[in-house]
Order: C-alpha cells, then structure tokens, then sequence
C-alpha cells in the first residue's frame, strides 16, 4: 500500500497529471470523482473563513528606515530590509476581476504595476504585479478570476512569475464528448488552459496556480464575508505571503533552476524621480473601453500635492477594500491596442500585444505622445515618445489601460 500511495504522489506532482487535469478534470466532475478533490482543495467551503496567518495589516518590518532602495519593477523607492526580502522571491502576477458587484478590490493599492483590459463583454479585469510593495507585510489579494490569453503575454514579461488566477478560458466540456466543447464554441487562439499548458506553465507543481486545481486552502479562499451576498465567482481571494512560499516549494523562488536570480533575465523600464507640476496640463484623462458600459468607463484626476493620478471607475471613487485608500498612480498609460472578436460562439475577444501602436503617457501632470512596442509575446513592452526615444517612469505605481483602438 505504501508503494502504491509512494506512485500516486509521484504522478500527482508531473506535469501530465497536470494535463489530465486540465483537459479532463471537469468530465471526472460529472462521474462525482473530482468532488473529494475539490472538496480538499478548497477547504473551507461556504463557511467565508479565512486562513488565521492571513493578512492582518501588522507590518513586520520598520517602514520610517530611510528608503534607499529602487524596485526593478516600477522604480519605487523602499528600505533596504524591504528589499532583502523581494530577494527572496519573485513576483505574483495575479487575474483580478473588475465586475461591478465585486468591487472593491482588495490589495490593488499594494500592486507595483496593474493591467487594466477587457476580459468579456465591456467588462474590465487586471493583470496586477505584486512584488516589492508586499516586503513588509502579507496582503490579501483579489478577488482572483479566470484568464484570457493576453493577460499571458504581458505576465511572461516577468519571466516565470507565480502566475495566480481561477480557471481561464478552456474547451473543456462535463457533459460533452469527449469532455470536449463543439468546435467553434471556444477558438483555440483564445484557450487559456492550451496556452499555459505549451508555455510549460500548468501542471501540478507548475508557476501556474490555479485556485480549484492545483493550490487551495490556506494560500487562497473563498471568503463569502468579504461582501455579503456576492456571488461565488466574486470571492476567491489570496495571500501574498503564502503565495510566495508556495512558489518557493515549487522551485519558483528568487533563484532559477539554474542558481540565478530571475531579474538577471528581466528587462526592466528606466526611471526618473517625479517632478510634482503647480500647472498641469493634463489634470485629467477619461475614457470608455466600450460604449454602454459605464460601469467601467474611467477617470484619472491629477493630484498636484502628492504627484499622482486618483482613479476613479463608473463615476465613483476607486478604493481597495482593505487599506480604505483611493487607488493611485505615479504613471498612467494609454495603450491603443487592436480589437477583434468575438472569434467564438462564448463571445472570446482577441487583444494585440505585438508590434507597435498609439500610447499616451501621462506623468507629472503631463502627457507625453508616443508609441509602444513589443516584439514577442514573453519580450518586454517599451514606450516612446515622437522622436523615437524610450519613455522613461516616474518613479511608482504603473498603470496600463489597454484600449481597444478605432
């Protein structure tokens, strides 16, 4: 018996389990096979707990130490004991959604670099970089959702992030045969699961982490108290902490498989210091990502006083839940990207994220017109201004607004 269990615990950590899962994980749903799986997986069920060594807000480290230390990601300034912490690890990419009856989000203000683009009809979700503004204390994270492939693009720009999300757009069918869905229901250029199973990404012990398949409780967790009466697709939530020890279990730490640190390979933007302007020329951007969604139509007001941009979404003021603070950035970013869809019956939309396109850059009150450019899906994105110059950031929080262009 012990020989038996010894091969099943080998097989369940190889990648073609992990394949298994994906591709035939919801058919065992429906021979009642998966519901002890699941049942393990996600712990708590619909009694809302959450992990007690979750995010409590005590910071573990000193904050008023002198900040001397720049992040590679967004070239924000933090303490030296901060930074040796993110050394030991790598960031978290994390699908958060944007639906208006899961809002507010939860651990937004502590991303170092959010994406911000359509997952399906007008309705907005994040891509969001967590690394050096979590150092000092464990943040809750989310609400976590399901990924389109897009948001793959722009997180392989940080090499092999510890990629969290809940599901993603699949061809995988219970009641279907095969487990399959009919051809044309999901397009293949837009199936989540394919892509991150080709990138080496998804299997069980792989940099995806997948909440319902292969991560569970204590490291995410449905929390139905968070708000009251959300429905269940609303209430995945995370922790930033065990996130990163569970990468780091995984052999996803600060070092590669091959010893070296993963921002040897990184490429990261330049950076300068903020120069707060008393005469903004740009003190506000607004803009729709679709028509007839107001919900999602957003809003940047410049803040002379602390140099940054206040969001606001659907007329109201953007807040995260658990800081109680309004969501703001150092540099907003317009990228005018191409739209085409729906290429399936599921109403899937594709979003281009190689070769070049229209940018707005906004900072210090500023605009500054340009492009930007990505030459691969996993290669860096850079922007430039109209003599061809690469754009350098103000120093802080980056948001990117994908906007489809026309």
């Amino acid at each position: 018996m012990k020989e038996y269990l010894a091969k099943i615990k080998k097989f369940t950590s190889t990648r073609t389990f992990m394949l298994v899962v994906s591709f035939l994980g919801l058919f065992l749903v429906s021979v009642g096979i998966s519901v002890l799986v699941f049942t393990f997986i996600l712990g708590r069920g619909k009694s809302g707990a959450t992990p007690s060594t979750g995010a409590d807000g005590k910071s573990k480290i000193n904050l008023n130490l002198p900040k001397v230390e720049s992040c590679p990601i967004n070239g924000q300034m933090f303490t030296k004991a901060e930074k040796d912490i993110w050394e030991t690890r790598r960031p978290i990419a994390t699908i958060i959604e944007n639906h208006v009856d899961s809002r507010p989000p939860s651990g937004l203000s502590r991303a170092d670099v959010v994406y911000e683009a359509v997952a399906e009809g007008g309705i907005t979700r994040f891509l969001t970089v967590f690394y050096c503004d979590t150092s000092a204390e464990d943040v809750r994270i989310g609400p976590i959702r399901s990924v389109r492939v897009y948001y793959i693009d722009w997180a392989q720009e940080y090499g092999l992030p510890l990629f969290v999300h809940s599901g993603g757009a699949n061809n995988i069918c219970s009641s279907c045969p095969r487990g399959i869905k009919p051809k044309g229901d999901v397009a293949t250029e837009v199936d989540a699961f394919k892509k991150l199973v080709v990138l080496n990404w998804r299997y069980a012990q792989g940099n995806s982490m997948d909440a319902g398949t292969n991560i569970g409780f204590p490291i995410v967790w449905r929390d139905y108290e968070r708000i009251p009466g959300a429905a269940t697709e609303h209430t995945f939530m995370g922790s930033s902490d065990k996130l990163f020890e569970e990468g780091t279990k995984r052999g996803f730490g600060y070092n590669d498989a091959k010893g070296k640190p993963w921002v040897n390979s990184f490429t990261s933007w330049k950076f300068v210091d903020g120069k707060t302007s008393e005469s903004p020329t740009a003190r506000e951007i607004s803009f729709s990502f679709w028509d007839n969604k107001p919900d999602y139509d957003v809003k940047w007001v410049y803040d002379s006083a602390k140099n940054v941009y206040l969001r606001f979404n659907g007329g109201k003021e953007y807040v995260d839940m658990d800081t109680k603070t309004q969501l703001a950035a150092s540099n907003v970013i317009i990228q005018f990207t191409k739209e085409r869809g729906p290429v399936d019956k599921e109403g899937h939309m594709i979003y281009t994220t190689t070769g070049t396109g229209k940018a707005l850059v906004f900072q210090n009150g500023s605009v500054l017109e340009g492009t930007w450019s990505k030459e691969t899906q996993a290669s860096r994105t850079k922007y430039f201004d109209s003599k061809g110059k690469e754009i350098s950031l103000v120093k802080g929080k980056i948001w990117l607004e994908i906007v489809p262009a026309g």
